[in-house]
């Protein structure tokens, strides 16, 4: 996992910690999309780091 998409988990974990810490109904909040943001960036950067490899093997 990249530097990028783990800062993007972490983002997104704390972001939906706080919805859950601030609001006990359901509503669509800040920090709830903030969430969903995150998370998508999150999977984004997943799949940019594994289309991007070194390969150390020079052919």
């Amino acid at each position: 996992m990249s530097k990028s998409a783990a800062g993007f988990l972490i983002l997104a974990l704390l972001s939906g910690i706080l919805h859950l810490a601030l609001v006990q109904e359901v509503v669509v909040t800040l920090p709830l999309i903030a969430c969903g943001v995150f998370a998508g960036l999150f999977v984004l950067a997943l799949i940019a780091g594994r289309k991007i490899k070194f390969d150390p093997v020079l052919r």
